[in-house]
C-alpha cells in the first residue's frame, strides 16, 4: 500500500541532494520515519556518510531500525541498524542508524563535526526534548561553519515549519497529508473521582464491544499501569485478552512481544511511550487518561519533580490517531468534552522546563562555554542555566571559565546525569566501580525494592540506604529473592553490568585499605551530590512508626524529611540521594550518612557573623563553619562595635524607636512633639525637622557605639536630640512651643504636646482664677486645650475658649462642686477673684 509521505519523496531527495535542509509536517500514518530514510539511501545520499535517524526514545529507535530494513530489504544490523544505550546492533558497513538523541550528542562530544556522516534526520521534532532542540543547534552550527554539505531533515507530525524554517534560514518546508481512518472520539460525561484504573476498568466492557481489535489504554506512568493490571484482573477482563504493559524501561523482549502481530486480542497499557513512533498493529480502540508524568525543574532548589499533567491537545490528537491507523476506530478521553479546550494546545518544549546540566556539559565538550552564545531555537531559561552552570562547577565538571575539566571528560562517556556520572568517575577512582555501578543502576531504573522496606541486617550496621540496596542486590545475586521485585532486580543487574563495562577504562588512583567499601563508596556519592548535603535540624516521634520522624535542612535552604523507612536517620549530616521535592519539606525517599571529615576544604568557609537576636535584645556573634551555605557548627565570641553592628542594631530597632527612650524620661517625647508642633503650625520657624526619619538619623548615630537595646536605653537621647539645634533655635522652641506655663495661681504647669493633637494642659479651676481667656502659643497662632479639674483631679470640662467658660458654664460647676467641696473657694466671679495654689478659700 502506498504510503502518503511518497508524494513528497522526490521534493524531499531533490532538495537534500541539493544540500537544502528539510522541514518535512507529517501526521501519523503519513509514513514519514520508514518511508524519508530508504528513500534517501536509494538516492545515493549514504555514498558519502552514514544517514542517522534520531529518534527520542529507544522503544522508537529499535522499532523504526527495524521497520526500515524491511522496507529496503535488508538484515537488521547489516545496511540498517540501530543504537540505543547499553543495546547497539550495527556494523562498520551500516548506512541506516536509528539512535536515541543521547547517543547522537555523546558522538558529537567525540566527533564534532560528524565527519562520517552524511545526514542527519530529526524525527518526532514536536516532542520537543532538550536533547533533540540541543541536536538542532549543534548541527546548525556545524553547517553554518564547516560542513555545509552536512544534509538535515527534520521531521515532525504536529509542529508548525515555519518556526524551524526560520531558525535555520535556508530550509524548504515540506508537508505531506496523513493516512489515517475515522475515530470516533468520546468523552467521559463528567470527570469522575475514581482512581484512573477503576476508570479504565469501567470503560473496558464498553471498548471492547465497541471495536474489534487491540485496545491502547494511555497511562501516566508505570504504577498507574501496575494498578490498572490488576483492576482489569480482579473485573476477568483478562480472560479473553491478553493484557500487555509498555513502557521505556520495559526490556526490548517484551517490548517486541508487545508489537509483534497477535490473532489474540491485546489490551496495552502504555505510558506516552506508544503515542507517536511505534505502531501497534491492530490497535481500533484507544482509552485515554488524559494525563502524562512530567519532570519539572525548579532552578529555585536545584532539583526536579516528577508531576501528573494533562496532557495537550495535540498530545490528545495524537493518541487518538493511534485508533484509526488500519481501520476505523474509537478513542474514549476520560474527561468531559467541555473542559477539552481549557487544555494546552501543545506540549512546553522540556528546556523550558527540564534540568539544563546534561546540555550545559554537552555543549562545554563542544567548546561552547556561554550557552547564551549558542543557537537554539527556543532558548533555556537564565536561572536553569545559572543552576546548571553552579552544579557542573561543584561536581568539579567544568572549571571557572566553564571549560570542561579532565573529570568532566571522564563523566561523557557515561550515559547517564552528570551527577551519577560524577559518582561513578569518584568511585572507580576508589576502586569500587562494580559497587557503584549497582548504585547508580539502582537510582535510574525502577526500584525492586520500593514497598519492601530497609532489610534487618542493614539496620545494625548501615547508615546509607543505598549502600542497603547495594547489598540486597548483591545478596539478590548469591540467590536471595526476599523481599525484591525480581523482574526490576534483573533489569538493574543488566544496567549495571553495562555500566561497569563503560566505566573500566577509568583506573583507581586512591585506595586506602583502611576504608571500607562502603565507606568509598558513601564518600563518592557526597562528589556528586554537594548541593545536596543536610543537616538534621529536628527529631519528633512518628506516629506511623516507633521511631522518630528526622527534618532537616539542606544546602540551599530547602527543609527535607527522612522517610520513615531510612537507615540514616541517627546521622548529624547526609546527602539526600532521591528526593520528592513536591511538598514544603521534600521528602528525601534515599539518603546516605556524611562524615564531616569528608567534606572538600575547597566547599567550607569560616565567619565570624553578628546577627540580632530577639531574645536577649541584642547584637551577638557567632563564630560559624559553612559548607556552602549550610551551617556546620557554631560558637559565641564577643561582639564588638562595627559597622555591620550597628546596621544590624538598627535595623532591628528603627520601627519603634519610642520604645528605646529612658522609661522614666517623658522630657525626650514631649520635646519631640514640641518641635513637630511647631513646624506644623509656624511654617517660617526655619527648625531641623525632628520626624521619623529624623529621629532614625540619631538613632543611627547611637547605634555606632553600642551593640544591645539596654545600652541605647542609657545613651543620652535628650543631649543627642537638642544637639541639632543652636542655642538661639532653643530659645526660639521654649518660646513658641513651651514647656510649661506659669499659672495665676503661681504653680507651673506642664503642655503635653502629642502628634495631630491639641497642645493640653492641665490645672484646678482655683488655679486659673483671674486669667480671663485662653492661653494661646505658637506666636499666638494655637490656643492651648484646658482640662479643668476638680477638687478630686478629675476633669470637669475640657475647653479651648476659657472666657466662654467662665461666662456660660462656670456657674453651673460652681454650683455642682459647692456641695460637695464646700472648704474650697468657688468665688462667683472667677475673672477677678484671686488664684489658690491648693484650691482651699483664701485665709482672711
Amino acid at each position: 500500500m502506498k504510503l502518503p509521505v511518497e508524494d513528497c519523496l522526490d521534493e524531499i531527495v531533490s532538495a537534500i541532494v541539493a544540500d537544502t535542509p528539510v522541514v518535512l509536517k507529517a501526521p501519523p500514518g503519513a509514513g514519514k520515519t520508514t518511508g524519508v530514510p530508504p528513500a534517501l539511501l536509494n538516492a545515493g545520499v549514504a555514498d558519502s556518510g552514514q544517514i542517522i535517524l534520531v529518534q527520542p526514545r529507544r522503544l522508537a529507535a529499535r522499532t523504526a531500525a527495524s521497520r526500515i530494513a524491511k522496507v529496503v530489504g535488508a538484515k537488521l544490523g547489516e545496511e540498517v541498524g540501530y543504537h540505543v544505550r547499553f543495546d547497539r546492533k550495527a556494523a562498520a558497513s551500516t548506512k541506516v542508524i536509528a539512535m536515541t538523541t543521547g547517543i547522537l550528542l555523546r558522538r558529537l562530544s567525540s566527533d564534532p563535526l560528524l565527519d562520517d556522516v552524511a545526514c542527519v534526520i530529526l524525527d518526532e521534532f514536536h516532542e520537543r526534548s532538550l536533547e533533540m532542540d540541543l541536536a538542532l543547534g549543534m548541527i546548525h552550527r556545524i553547517r553554518q561553519s564547516l560542513r555545509p554539505e552536512l544534509k538535515l531533515v527534520v521531521m515532525s507530525a504536529t509542529l508548525e515549519p515555519a518556526p524551524i524554517v526560520d531558525f535555520l534560514g535556508d530550509a524548504l518546508a515540506v508537508t505531506s497529508e496523513g493516512r489515517s481512518y475515522p475515530v470516533d472520539i468520546r468523552y467521559a460525561p463528567s470527570l469522575s473521582r475514581d482512581w484512573i484504573d477503576r476508570q479504565v476498568a469501567d470503560a473496558l466492557p464498553q471498548m471492547l464491544g465497541s471495536t474489534s481489535g487491540h485496545v491502547l489504554v494511555f497511562l501516566p506512568g508505570v504504577g498507574e499501569i501496575r494498578r490498572t493490571q490488576a483492576a482489569i484482573a480482579e473485573r476477568g477482563l483478562d480472560r479473553d485478552a491478553h493484557v500487555l504493559p509498555l513502557y521505556g524501561d520495559l526490556s526490548p523482549k517484551d517490548q517486541d512481544h508487545v508489537l509483534a502481530e497477535s490473532a489474540v486480542r491485546k489490551i496495552i497499557l502504555a505510558t506516552n511511550v506508544a503515542e507517536t513512533s511505534i505502531t501497534i498493529p491492530g490497535v481500533t480502540g484507544v482509552i485515554d487518561s488524559g494525563q502524562s508524568r512530567v519532570l519539572r525543574f525548579d532552578p529555585a532548589v536545584g532539583m526536579s519533580a516528577l508531576r501528573v499533567e494533562p496532557i495537550s491537545q495535540a498530545s490528545a490528537d495524537q493518541r487518538a490517531g493511534r485508533a484509526g491507523r488500519t481501520e476505523s476506530g474509537v478513542c474514549l478521553r476520560l474527561w468531559p468534552a467541555n473542559t477539552h479546550r481549557s487544555r494546552r494546545e501543545v506540549d512546553t518544549p522540556e528546556i523550558s522546563r527540564n534540568d539544563f546540566s546534561s546540555a550545559m556539559l554537552t555543549l562545554a565538550a563542544w567548546g561552547e562555554r556561554d550557552p547564551a552564545a549558542f543557537d537554539w531555537l527556543t532558548p533555556p531559561r537564565q536561572d536553569s542555566v545559572q543552576s546548571a552552570n553552579a552544579l557542573l562547577k561543584s561536581i568539579d565538571a567544568i572549571d571557572a571559565a566553564g571549560g570542561l575539566t579532565d573529570v568532566g571528560t571522564s563523566m561523557l562517556s557515561l550515559p547517564l546525569h552528570p551527577r551519577l556520572a560524577r559518582f561513578m568517575v569518584a568511585a572507580a577512582h576508589r576502586g569500587v566501580a562494580a559497587k557503584a555501578s549497582l548504585a547508580a543502576a539502582l537510582l535510574t531504573e525502577r526500584d525492586p525494592f520500593r514497598g519492601f522496606g530497609s532489610s534487618e541486617q542493614a539496620k545494625v550496621h548501615t547508615a546509607s540506604d543505598v549502600v542497603d540496596r547495594v547489598e540486597r542486590m548483591e545478596a539478590f545475586a548469591e540467590g536471595n529473592f526476599q523481599n525484591i521485585d525480581v523482574g526490576s532486580a534483573k533489569q538493574v543487574q543488566r544496567v549495571a553490568k553495562q555500566l561497569l563495562r563503560t566505566v573500566s577504562k577509568i583506573s583507581a588512583t586512591t585506595t586506602d585499605k583502611k576504608i571500607s567499601a562502603n565507606e568509598s563508596l558513601m564518600q563518592s556519592l557526597l562528589a556528586a551530590y554537594p548541593d545536596r548535603l543536610a543537616k538534621a535540624r529536628q527529631r519528633t516521634p512518628d506516629s506511623k512508626s516507633n521511631s522518630k520522624a528526622v527534618y532537616g535542612v539542606m544546602v540551599g535552604g530547602r527543609g527535607v524529611k527522612l522517610d520513615r523507612r531510612s537507615l540514616v536517620k541517627s546521622s548529624e549530616l547526609f546527602l539526600c540521594i532521591d528526593v520528592d521535592a513536591k511538598g514544603t519539606e521534600a521528602l528525601v525517599r534515599a539518603a546516605s550518612a556524611v562524615d564531616e571529615k569528608w567534606l572538600p576544604g575547597r566547599m567550607i568557609r569560616e565567619m565570624d557573623e553578628p546577627f540580632y537576636s530577639a531574645t536577649s535584645k541584642a547584637v551577638v556573634a557567632r563564630r560559624r563553619r559553612y559548607f556552602v551555605d549550610l551551617l556546620l557548627a557554631e560558637s559565641p565570641i564577643e561582639c564588638r562595635p562595627s559597622e555591620e553592628v550597628a546596621n544590624l542594631l538598627y535595623d532591628a530597632t528603627h520601627h519603634d524607636v519610642g520604645r528605646l527612650f529612658p522609661d522614666t524620661d517623658q522630657a525626650i517625647q514631649n520635646f519631640i512633639a514640641r518641635v513637630r508642633f511647631i513646624c506644623q503650625h509656624v511654617t517660617d520657624a526655619d527648625l531641623p525637622d525632628l520626624s521619623d526619619q529624623g529621629i532614625q538619623e540619631i538613632l543611627y548615630e547611637l547605634c555606632q557605639s553600642r551593640t544591645s537595646v539596654a545600652e541605647l536605653k542609657r545613651a543620652p537621647w535628650n543631649d543627642h536630640l537638642r544637639g541639632r539645634y543652636s542655642y538661639e533655635q532653643l530659645q526660639q522652641i521654649d518660646r513658641l512651643a513651651p514647656d510649661s506655663l506659669t499659672l495665676p495661681s503661681g504653680n507651673l504647669a506642664r503642655i503635653e504636646y502629642a502628634d495631630g493633637k491639641p497642645p493640653v494642659l492641665a490645672a484646678r479651676i482655683q488655679e486659673l482664677f483671674g486669667w480671663p481667656d485662653t492661653p494661646r502659643i505658637a506666636g499666638g497662632r494655637v490656643p492651648v486645650q484646658l482640662h479643668l479639674l476638680g477638687p478630686n483631679r478629675r476633669p470637669q470640662q475640657i475647653t479651648d475658649d476659657l472666657a466662654n467658660f467662665w461666662k456660660e458654664t462656670y456657674a453651673q460647676v460652681r454650683k455642682d462642686l459647692r456641695r460637695r467641696y464646700s472648704k474650697h473657694y468657688w468665688p462667683e466671679d472667677p475673672t477677678t477673684a484671686k488664684a489658690t495654689h491648693n484650691g482651699l478659700k483664701p485665709r482672711s
